[in-house]
């Protein structure tokens, strides 16, 4: 049976596309407010969901001396001033179980990384927070092995349980998406989530930074949309290749309008088939 899960005044899995959307990594008060007040307009024209999304801390960047945040008090305060505000659900990462409960009274969504997807501790901190819990296919991961972290999930009671593909490592520095894992996992009874945006990573493709290829974002979260997923996830930055995070990754924060105009048509198409 297949159980969308409830963010703030909506259904991620409903009939509405959720977007969840946000820089990389927290850089300041004011910026966080300049993309998420953006991104409120861009969705809300189109009558899509929107989440927020900035990290505090990136625990997982290639090099020691890559900037990794504001840290977890800094960066809390800015999701909850930009959720109050503007009245928007938000959500980001948590690396450790101690972590959960204090990001939860804050955010709507607990993130979980591609790279702690199998975590078990971790798993079930967030999980006993009551909030929901989107979890990111590891890189290394089958969509059938994603079964065992929605069952660890569900059996201490999560709030909510979506998954979401990231592509799979190909070799050394590539990633690729293999789209036949959108609707197996979604038959796990969950929605589904496309991370346009880290898909077209190149890890360790600038050296001691990732790299990517921004273009590719576009067709692959039109196919992803057309497939038939409930979210999709993407970070923007008013000047990406200035970001001090995943820049090249990134779509450019006045490109977003264009991109979900195509989103959405493409969503409209594929709710008129009979699926």
């Amino acid at each position: 049976m297949f159980s969308p899960v409830a963010i703030g005044d909506f259904q991620c899995g409903g009939e509405a596309l959720t977007i969840i959307a946000g820089p990389c990594v927290l850089q300041s008060r004011e910026m966080s407010f300049e993309i998420a007040e953006q991104l409120k307009h861009e969705t809300s024209t189109r009558n899509l969901n929107f989440v927020f999304k900035g990290s505090f801390d990136k625990a997982n960047r290639t090099s020691a001396s890559s900037f990794r945040g504001l840290g977890m008090d800094g960066g809390l305060k800015i999701l909850a001033e930009v959720s109050k505000q503007l009245q928007i659900p938000t959500t980001t990462d948590i690396h450790l179980p101690a972590q959960a409960a204090p990001v939860a009274e804050v955010c709507d969504v607990l993130q979980i990384p591609a790279f702690l997807a199998r975590q078990t501790d971790l798993l079930l901190a967030a999980a006993a927070t009551g909030t929901p819990v989107n979890v990111k296919k590891g890189q290394f991961m089958a969509p059938g092995d994603m079964k065992y972290v929605v069952e660890k999930l569900q059996s201490a009671d999560a709030g909510g349980v979506m998954l979401c593909e990231r592509g799979t490592f190909f070799g050394y520095g590539r990633l690729v998406n293999d789209m036949q894992s959108l609707p197996l996992m979604r038959a796990h009874g969950v929605p589904v989530v496309f991370d346009a945006t880290h898909s077209v990573q190149e890890p360790g493709g600038l050296g001691g930074a990732t790299g990517g290829k921004r273009e590719m974002v576009w067709p692959l979260a039109r196919a992803a949309v057309a497939i038939g997923v409930d979210a999709i996830f993407l970070e923007t930055h008013p000047d990406p290749d200035s970001s001090p995070s995943d820049g090249a990754n990134m779509v450019p924060l006045d490109q977003v309008g264009k991109l979900l105009d195509q989103l959405s048509t493409l969503h409209r198409a594929y709710q008129s088939f009979d699926n």
